[in-house]
């Protein structure tokens, strides 16, 4: 895949434009986004990426289209999995609703940066070491391993990196608006607001960690993996006040997950076995034999885990915050009684 300095200068400049409109537009003055706002605007970035991955795959070929449309599924299934973690911080920290748009906004900037940080350092790795893919496989077997028994089961607000921050900085006990610093007393203090952001772009790192092995595991091309980090990001903010309460009854989006990195891991160690030549294995020479898993299969699979996780998830929690059934007319004899003999034990 040929992409020119200008197609890279012109795709970043295009995503800077995008979230800088975001922040003017939307997050500049505090609120609570409505649904219908949310709706339309988690329809348009989707549609978008879907547009975009259509023309990567007219222009380049559609293995470069499937490739993305894998990276895109992957990286946006651990960003929906961010944002169950960026609602455990936000609940942890009690961010008012009407500021929780910018502490979204200001973790996803940084999510992008990261991750454009991994990206170049990942790209030059496999350049350079093809023997990585090893490294990369392993890790995400073992991250598969942890995902499926951990889940989110811990408040990050309250880990050992939070608490170190709060001993060595002065913190206020309350929010004063959206800012993140105040002076009282003479002195500079850090808001909640500072915290939970620490926390949010402590996560971040957590979680480009996760991201970049896996897409690399679909594709090795550097601009396919920005691209789909991308759009993987963008809308996410309006996603998190869609779904809202969706989040918690995605119950088996960890394991889901799971699956995927387990799945991403085993073809990353069948490719490098197929493709990599280390002195001490095999005399020097690729393993041959090994299969190399193709990009289709990679999109069905990934596509179909997330679908099972989803609906499974929602099967399990359908009686989750459904209305009380009417009641019969002997529900309502009993409650008419129960309250007829509490008036006269009072009186």
């Amino acid at each position: 895949m040929n992409v020119t300095p200008l197609v890279w200068a012109i795709t970043i400049a295009v995503t800077i434009a995008f979230f800088i409109y975001e922040f003017f537009v939307h997050v500049r003055k505090p609120h609570a986004p409505s649904i219908s706002e949310s709706a339309r605007w988690s329809a348009f970035y989707i549609g978008l990426a879907l547009v975009f991955g259509v023309g990567i795959g007219v222009v380049s070929g559609w293995t470069f289209g499937g490739e993305y449309f894998a990276g895109y599924l992957t990286e946006k299934a651990l960003s929906v999995d961010n944002l169950f973690v960026f609602l455990i911080v936000m609940t942890g920290f009690a961010v008012p609703k009407i500021y929780q748009q910018k502490v979204l906004m200001i973790g996803i900037v940084i999510a992008l940066i990261l991750r454009g940080g991994f990206i170049a350092v990942g790209a030059a790795l496999i350049a350079n070491f093809s023997w990585v893919f090893y490294i990369f496989g392993a890790f995400l077997l073992v991250l598969a391993y942890q995902q499926a028994r951990g889940g989110h089961s811990s408040n990050p607000a309250d880990g050992r990196f939070m608490r170190f921050v709060r001993r060595i900085l002065p913190v206020t006990d309350e929010y004063h608006g959206d800012k993140l610093t105040v002076r009282k007393d003479g002195r500079r203090w850090v808001t909640p607001m500072f915290l939970t952001i620490v926390a949010i772009g402590f996560i971040d790192v957590v979680f480009a960690l996760d991201s970049i092995p896996a897409i690399y595991g679909l594709t090795e091309e550097a601009y396919i993996v920005f691209t789909a980090n991308a759009f993987a990001l963008m809308g996410l903010r309006q996603l998190f006040f869609l779904i809202g309460g969706l989040l918690e009854r995605l119950v088996y989006l960890a394991q889901g997950l799971a699956v995927i990195l387990a799945f991403i891991g085993v073809k990353l160690v069948l490719h490098a076995m197929h493709v990599n030549e280390l002195p001490f294995i095999n005399g020097g020479q690729p393993f041959e034999w090994a299969p190399e898993i193709p990009i289709w299969f990679s999109l069905l699979f990934i596509a179909a885990t997330i679908t099972v996780a989803t609906v499974a998830s929602l099967l399990k929690t359908r009686n989750d915050g459904r209305p009380p059934a009417p009641l019969t007319p002997e529900d309502a004899d009993d409650i008419a009684e129960s309250t007829t003999i509490t008036r006269v034990d009072e009186r």
